[in-house]
């Protein structure tokens, strides 16, 4: 086991009817003026902003409003909450959503107190001292933002996809009511679940061969997804599966399954980014459309840790006698997962046919226009990038 730190000041806050303590939390962080923060119509339908309203006039809190956020979220409406920040002394953000609007809180939380671009962080030419405080309201488990410190946005000008990560994004507090992703659409809920996992597995194939107690606990978490990602597709207000996938994707992105382990991939997520990039695909559908892909192209790195995801999470039986066929069977039950939950697994069943052309600028933008390489489990450049992508098609 590595030497690791492991650091959740977040304080979880979870159950039903918890969106209604939001103003005594905010009063609690110090704060005396609110950005709420959401997306579009659906918090206002639900009645779910008017009760977040309600409890901040409870308690005294004053707060202005910018709505408007989208999937992928923008850089336009960051820069704009940065503005109205500054202009009205807000010293609190408090998104009301999804992973889409915390990731858009955060990077408003730091530019509103930087003097540059706030884009620099993104694009990893600066690094953030300061931030105002974040907390949230949960409406959808998938990105585990709201608790982690990652932040992901899209730069219109040339559609860029960059996430920035930094601890002092990590919101000081996050409301997780599961009744709240009950009207959710099946895509959305499938879409999470996806991306839970995928958080889970971008730690747990690693190189580190000595962690066994944090890989059970991601074989567990993995485990759960698969058993109770159905039971909410079937019965969307089973509130024990909603319950469940909910606090699975704050632990799956908290830094617990980083415990111990050697340098986490991400590769999936990165190449990931780029089709969201460029066809503004919802993500955990972008992660499902490439993630076969990229397992066929590094499993032979590690044929045994593959063999033990199949086994261990997939329930393959395992062929002693040949590792390889029991890591491909996972591969493929995973993808069959991924079909009944209505998911793509390859980048034609998102509708888009990609050209050699697209490619190459797929690979070229994910290598940061040649200044890196991506993942660990096997280190990727431009040329094995293009190649995954072509697999993907």
């Amino acid at each position: 086991m590595k030497n690791f730190t492991y650091y959740t000041p977040t304080k979880i806050v979870f159950g039903k009817d918890t969106e209604k303590e939001v103003g005594q939390l905010v009063k609690e962080a110090g704060a005396t003026k609110v950005l709420l923060h959401y997306g579009g119509e659906s918090a206002q339908r639900s009645g779910l902003l008017d009760r977040v309203r309600e409890s901040l006039k409870e308690a005294g809190i004053e707060f202005v409003e910018l709505g408007g956020v989208v999937p992928n979220p923008r850089m336009s409406l960051a820069y704009e909450g940065i503005e109205l920040c500054r202009k009205e002394g807000v010293d609190f953000i408090l998104p009301v959503g999804g992973g889409s609007v915390i990731d858009s809180a955060k990077c408003i939380a730091y530019g509103t107190v930087y003097d540059g671009d706030v884009w620099d962080f993104y694009d990893y030419r600066a690094e953030a001292t300061d931030a105002l405080p974040v907390g949230t309201v949960l409406t959808l488990a998938a990105t585990g933002s709201e608790m982690s410190k990652s932040s992901v946005m899209t730069l219109e000008e040339g559609w860029l996809k960059r996430g920035y990560g930094n601890d002092l994004g990590r919101p000081v507090f996050s409301i997780l009511n599961p009744e709240l992703t009950y009207s959710l659409p099946d895509y959305q809920t499938a879409c999470g679940i996806v991306d839970i996992m995928m958080h889970t597995m971008e730690r747990y194939f690693n190189l580190t061969g000595d962690s066994r107690l944090t890989d059970v606990l991601s074989e567990a978490l993995l485990r759960t997804m698969l058993e109770y990602g159905p039971v909410a597709m079937e019965n969307p207000e089973d509130y024990n599966a909603r319950a469940q996938i909910m606090w699975a994707g704050c632990v799956s992105h908290n830094g617990l399954l980083s415990a111990g382990i050697d340098e986490e991939d991400w590769s999936t997520h990165k190449l990931e980014h780029e089709l969201g990039g460029m066809f503004d695909v919802a993500h955990g559908a972008g992660l499902a459309a490439v993630w076969g892909s990229w397992a066929r192209y590094v499993y032979k790195e590690d044929v045994n840790r593959f063999a033990q995801f199949a086994v261990n999470v997939m329930g393959v039986t395992n062929d002693f006698r040949d590792q390889e066929t029991t890591a491909l069977a996972g591969i493929r039950k995973l993808e069959e997962f991924f079909i009944s939950l209505g998911m793509p697994t390859s980048i034609s069943d998102l509708g888009y046919d990609l050209t050699e052309e697209q490619i190459e600028e797929l690979s070229y933008k994910c290598c940061l226009m040649g200044r890196c390489t991506i993942g660990a489990f096997k280190r990727l450049d431009q040329d094995d990038m293009a190649e995954i992508f072509r697999m993907a098609k």
